[in-house]
């Protein structure tokens, strides 16, 4: 029988609503803040990958070396993450070319490889199952995967399908209706409709962190990308301490 110390093993937070804030607003920073680094500092997108590539790789580190769940540590490698798939999306679909609609396929198609290979190797994608290295290391690759997808999706259809940011945001808040409704009134598994929700929130911080900073004749606020990220690491710290978290139990 588990004892109450082994059910609080996990090294996320519960889902709550209180999450879904913090990763939006996350996703938005990741955005406004890769960027920053790789246009508004004329870095590069190259650079500016190696760069978050490597904050990426020491907070994963951190993460997985650490004994029990730490909000401040595990938002910033949430963060770590999106600022990564911001360059990292961005360097494939304009300096190689791919596109968006290349980007997006090649990247779904790694996302549900990542998952497959993680189920297939510990029998479940839960998140209340991340409570060892392997697991950790699999949840980390498959929301790097989601993340950098989610900016590509997001490009894709704010630029490609004409939608606009304030058009695309719109789409992917009423699919993440659609999934609020489904976890209320369905009995869809909760497993799928976590992962659904978790991509669908990265291109929706993309398209509404394009929509602050993006000149005004691109359908942008033209907002400083300094300020906009500084505005939004703000309310990251303020909302982590107001929503007090909790580490997710383990699946009985």
């Amino acid at each position: 029988m588990k004892t109450a110390a082994e059910d609080a093993l996990a090294k996320v937070p519960e889902v709550t609503l209180g999450f879904w804030l913090i990763k939006i607003a996350a996703t938005t920073l990741g955005e406004t803040g890769g960027d920053a680094v790789s246009m508004s500092m004329n870095l590069g997108y190259l650079v500016g990958t190696a760069i978050f590539a490597g904050i990426f790789l020491i907070a994963v580190s951190a993460q997985i070396r650490s004994r029990k769940f730490h909000p401040f540590l595990y938002w910033t490698t949430i963060v770590a993450t999106t600022t990564v798939g911001t360059t990292l999306a961005d360097f494939a679909d304009r300096s190689l070319g791919i596109g968006y609609a290349g980007g997006s396929t090649l990247l779904l198609a790694l996302l549900m490889a990542s998952l497959l290979v993680w189920y297939r190797a510990l029998g479940s994608v839960s998140v209340s199952t991340v409570r060892s290295p392997a697991a950790e290391g699999f949840y980390w690759v498959t929301i790097m995967f989601s993340q950098t997808l989610g900016t590509a999706l997001g490009d894709w259809t704010a630029d490609t399908a004409g939608l606009h940011y304030t058009g695309a945001a719109l789409v992917f808040s009423a699919l993440l209706a659609v999934i609020v409704a489904a976890s209320r009134w369905t009995r869809v598994s909760r497993t799928l409709l976590f992962w659904a929700a978790f991509i669908l929130t990265r291109p929706l911080g993309a398209v509404v962190g394009d929509f602050l900073d993006k000149p005004l004749n691109a359908g942008g606020l033209a907002l400083s990308r300094y300020s906009a990220s500084a505005a939004l690491l703000a309310f990251m710290l303020a909302a982590i301490l107001l929503f007090k978290q909790r580490a997710a139990r383990a699946a009985h």
